[in-house]
């Protein structure tokens, strides 16, 4: 007859396979789990999404934004691979990538650096300004120099277009450049977001006044862009404007003669309103060739609802950027004595 303990030895060795096996069928549903997530199968989105890594984010906070926008699952897989394989040196930019997307593929995405450019173009940049923009961007000098190319091809079908400048067809706004937007289609959007803006300001490419057509029109607006500054300013110099080109007058606006030298703003010296030039609006009576910049809805609304009034000069006179209007140069030469007194 068996003894007791022979009796109870295989329940026990029953009992150790049966937690072995749970064991392993944790660990395999794990391993399976953890695979699923580096390679997912059964994800639903392979939608394209934009994640932007901002300065000091730690890698976790990455796999949480990771893990919000749809491109990870669980956010610590993402982070225990990094533990295995090493964490990727994440850049502060714009990604874009899949949802659903691979480990793998996510972290060399990251490790690439941003593919996602934001390129700003704000009122009163110029086109030299923006290509410069460009070019110190994740897009790069070949990109700047082939949307150079691209950008008088796109506003030539512009309605508003002459000539062979893009310059002030550019509509203001932020674009966002991701991988795969060519030069082209970037100029194309740049140029139907200037006449989108256009319309809405009312500007129709038949409008005409006080002589000016609509691309003359806006070629007044990115004067009143520059000189006015503040939108406050820019009716009257919008009035200023056509009160010197009703009378034949020079402009003289600085901002059109700093604008041939790539200058932005500062000093006008004597020897600078000599410059040779179809900008100089000091040596050349009218309108310069081209718009100067990128025009706001502000300057573009001042030029089609110009107040009536007589101001043929205006000086900023105070650091808040007001400006005074004057209908005499007797009035000017006391407005230039303020702002000198006052240290401008």
């Amino acid at each position: 007859m068996a003894s007791h303990a022979e009796e109870r030895a295989p329940v026990g060795r029953s009992r150790a396979l049966l937690a072995a096996g749970v064991v392993a069928a944790l660990v395999a549903a794990a391993v399976l789990w953890f695979l699923l997530q580096m390679y997912p199968i059964f994800s639903g989105g392979h939608k394209r999404v934009i994640v932007e890594v901002t300065p000091g984010q730690s890698f976790a906070q990455v796999a949480g934004d990771l893990r919000r926008a749809g491109v990870i699952a669980s956010p610590f897989a993402f982070r225990l691979e990094a533990v295995v394989l090493g964490a990727p040196i994440v850049q502060p930019g714009a990604y874009q990538m899949r949802q659903g997307a691979s480990f793998s593929s996510v972290r060399a995405v990251l490790a690439g650096g941003p593919n996602v450019a934001l390129i700003e173009n704000t009122a009163g940049l110029t086109t030299y300004e923006l290509y410069q923009q460009v070019a110190g961007s994740v897009l790069g000098t070949r990109y700047a120099t082939a949307l150079q190319k691209a950008l008088p091809a796109a506003a030539a079908q512009s309605p508003y277009h002459q000539g062979t400048s893009p310059e002030g067809l550019i509509g203001e706004r932020a674009y966002l450049v991701t991988p795969g937007t060519t030069p082209a289609r970037l100029a194309h959007e740049m140029v139907a977001a200037f006449d989108a803006e256009a319309a809405r300001a009312g500007l129709t490419p038949t409008t005409t006044i006080d002589g000016l057509d609509a691309y003359q029109l806006v070629v007044a607006a990115s004067i009143v862009e520059k000189e006015g500054y503040y939108p406050k300013n820019m009716p009257k110099v919008a009035r200023v404007i056509y009160n010197r080109l009703a009378t034949g007058d020079a402009l003289q606006m600085d901002a059109t003669v700093l604008y041939a030298l790539h200058i932005d703003g500062g000093p006008v010296t004597h020897a600078i309103e000599q410059t040779p030039s179809p900008y100089n609006t000091y040596l050349h009576a009218g309108l310069p060739p081209t718009p100067i910049c990128t025009v706001s809805a502000s300057a573009l609304a001042a030029v089609l609802h110009a107040p009536p009034g007589p101001w043929r000069y205006f000086e900023v006179i105070d650091k808040a950027g007001d400006e005074r209007f004057s209908s005499t140069f007797a009035e000017q030469l006391k407005a230039e004595a303020l702002a000198a007194k006052r240290g401008l």
